[in-house]
């Protein structure tokens, strides 16, 4: 019997990028694909690509994506065989697999006793040692008074890991490197948590020096057998959310692998595992990989976002295994059977901006472009036109690259990154292709503070002017305003031109220079455009203008911004417009305070005549998940507070005001 006829339907109880990558193999083999959306994704590229799609929501997640009871009601209308979790959302909520059990729809997934026993980080750890699995030094117990994980920090030894129980990407961890530091830190991971599970409980362990950050993919059935499928390094991150991933770990050794390979099934089979799961390591890497310096972090019990890079190198597709394994079939191989050819890495592209601190950026994609072939593979869960949100993860897509050795492999990735184009949100393109071919990665140790150790070298921070990107921009707009006074002129001719109009272009005099007004990046800038026998040159005074070192790509934007990409970087630039200017920022004298991204005021700290201090706390925004901390610019009084704690504020709306 095919899996398409003990499975012929599935829902998809997710969105974007995942999405479309489940819904690609489902319809590989057959089965009729059931997608789910909220306001915000009406019109997502997953939703175009199922078979039938059905509406649970509003565009915040906690009333669409995390509303089991909704999402299963649509199952069960729909005729849906099996739900697919995707990761994130439901993919490790116990009560959402028990419920989808009760309902008699396959839950694509471990069993709901293995999420409970892995889903909260103290539960596992505590699980795991009894197994003999080696983990970090720390607290993973019930007492959760500030006072007491405070002391319990000060015996564990600076520094240490803040972590939400139930946490996950990144979301709900704080390093704390000083005593004085702890508060703060135990409050923001606790908000966190509470925020994106649901649970504020924490645990602290030592923040273990030089880490590797390497996990092992294990699969299991209802059989009885659990593999492994390599491992994963993942260490380079940002703030524990990771970036480059790549299979096989650099620097493992047969020995190595092994043992973390026996820890990693080992830890599967003391919850009765089944399905695709990823138990996670941390290393202490001063002295590369060793076999007695690792130590259990957590496990994950779902489809891992990096799992394209297992899919290369062992020639498997993990969800379609998962749907054999959720119709009751064995996995038909064994450890010996399992090997792996060439290198594998993964950039995550995001909607970020790196030369702000990463701040998440929204807005639609003007132009959206991947190579394609060359041993690249693009899992993309948006197109052209569609819009980046503020409810959701930013990720654009994800750029994976495979080669017989790993230099070949980072090689096709830095030039596939080179050749991506996207236009509208601020993204970290340029900050990828540099990391991808970044000496220190390439050729060094690194572990997961590679990223910070080297943030300007990487280009994480405001950056020079791209004057060559402005130039041509300049260009194109004083072109196509020459190309409407053509239209207009001959409107007005009743269709034939004068031979004396110069807004061809054309004249029997050499033209003077053209002095024009543009906004660039919101800034005003003057710049001059000279005609010559080589044709049109622009100028701009104080800023050098390369000849032809790269391609510059331009999109045209809204309300006639053209959007210049050069290098991956984005540069935005129009015709400078008086009556668009900010004049209540320029009324305050810079003491407008602005929420630099679309999300949600969490937190306000200051209220109408308080005096403050420049860098002083005065709100929290939230935003895709993460918290962003607003602060005073310079010293001053608050002479006005916009927005209640709880509502939602624009890019570049006005939060604080502060008077003199």
């Amino acid at each position: 019997m095919s899996i398409a006829e003990k499975l012929p339907s599935i829902l998809i109880a997710n969105r974007g990028e995942i999405a479309c990558r489940i819904i690609r193999t489902a319809s590989r083999l057959g089965l009729r694909t059931i997608a789910v959306h909220s306001d915000a994704d009406s019109e997502a590229l997953f939703v175009q690509m199922a078979d039938e799609a059905h509406h649970i929501g509003p565009s915040p997640a906690r009333e669409s994506y995390l509303d089991a009871a909704r999402i299963l009601a649509v199952a069960k209308a729909s005729g849906a065989a099996c739900i697919h979790p995707g990761y994130g959302f439901l993919s490790e909520n116990a009560d959402f697999a028990e419920a989808c059990h009760a309902a008699g729809i396959v839950f694509v997934g471990p069993p709901a006793s293995a999420i409970r026993a892995m889903g909260l980080k103290d539960a596992a750890k505590a699980l795991v040692e009894k197994a003999n699995v080696p983990v970090v030094p720390g607290y993973h117990g019930a007492e959760q008074g500030a006072d007491f994980l405070r002391a319990e920090a000060r015996r564990i030894g600076y520094p240490v890991l803040i972590k939400a129980v139930a946490g996950g990407g990144g979301k709900g961890m704080k390093k704390v490197d000083r005593p004085e530091d702890f508060d703060d830190a135990l409050a923001s991971a606790q908000r966190e948590g509470r925020s994106a599970f649901g649970d504020a409980r924490v645990l602290v362990e030592k923040y273990v020096l030089s880490p590797r950050h390497v996990e092992i993919q294990v699969f299991g059935d209802s059989h009885g057998n659990v593999v492994h499928l390599y491992e994963r390094d993942c260490s380079l991150q940002r703030r524990h959310q990771k970036v480059i991933e790549e299979a096989p770990a650099p620097g493992m050794t047969e020995e190595v692998r092994a043992a973390m390979g026996k820890a990693a099934t080992d830890a599967a089979k003391a919850v009765g595992y089944v399905g695709a799961g990823t138990v996670e390591f941390i290393a202490d890497g001063r002295e590369g990989l060793r076999a007695d310096r690792f130590y259990f972090m957590e496990m994950n019990t779902r489809l891992q976002v990096e799992h394209p890079v297992t899919e290369a190198i062992t020639g498997l597709d993990l969800v379609e295994l998962q749907l054999r394994v959720a119709a009751g079939e064995p996995l038909g191989f064994v450890q010996a059977d399992v090997t792996a050819t060439g290198h594998a890495v993964e950039a995550r592209l995001y909607a970020e901006d790196p030369e702000k601190g990463f701040l998440p950026s929204t807005g639609k994609l003007w132009a959206l472009q991947f190579p394609q072939g060359g041993g690249v593979r693009i899992d993309a869960g948006v197109e052209a036109g569609d819009t980046v949100t503020p409810f959701y993860d930013p990720m654009i897509a994800k750029v994976i690259a495979h080669a017989p050795t790993r230099n070949e492999a980072l090689d096709r990735l830095a030039k596939a990154l080179g050749e991506t184009i996207v236009a509208g949100p601020r993204t970290n393109l340029a900050f990828l292709k540099t990391l991808a071919e970044a000496p220190g990665f390439r050729d060094g140790p690194f572990d997961t503070g590679f990223i910070e150790r080297n943030i300007a070298a990487l280009g994480a921070e405001p950056q020079p002017l791209d004057a060559s990107a402005v130039a041509a921009a300049a260009l194109h707009l004083e072109e196509r305003r020459q190309e409407a006074g053509i239209v207009q002129a001959a409107s007005q001719e009743g269709g034939a031109l004068s031979p004396w109009i110069v807004a061809d272009a054309f004249s029997l005099m050499p033209r003077p220079p053209l002095g024009l007004s543009l906004s660039v990046d919101g800034e005003r800038m003057e710049a001059q455009i000279e005609w010559g026998g080589a044709g049109a040159r622009v100028s701009l005074p104080g800023h050098a203008i390369g000849e032809g070192e790269h391609e510059v790509a331009l999109a045209q934007a809204d309300r006639g911004v053209m959007l210049a990409l050069r290098r991956g970087r984005q540069t935005a630039v129009a015709l400078f417009d008086p009556f668009a200017v900010d004049l209540d920022a320029a009324s305050a004298s810079g003491g407008v305070v602005k929420a630099p991204m679309h999300g949600k005021l969490i937190a306000l700290f200051v209220k109408a005549g308080e005096a403050v201090v420049k860098g002083q706390r005065l709100a929290i925004v939230e935003a895709m998940k993460m918290e962003h901390v607003l602060t005073a610019p310079r010293d001053g009084t608050v002479t006005e507070v916009a927005g209640e704690p709880g509502g939602q504020v624009a890019e570049g709306a006005k939060v604080v005001v502060l008077g003199e």
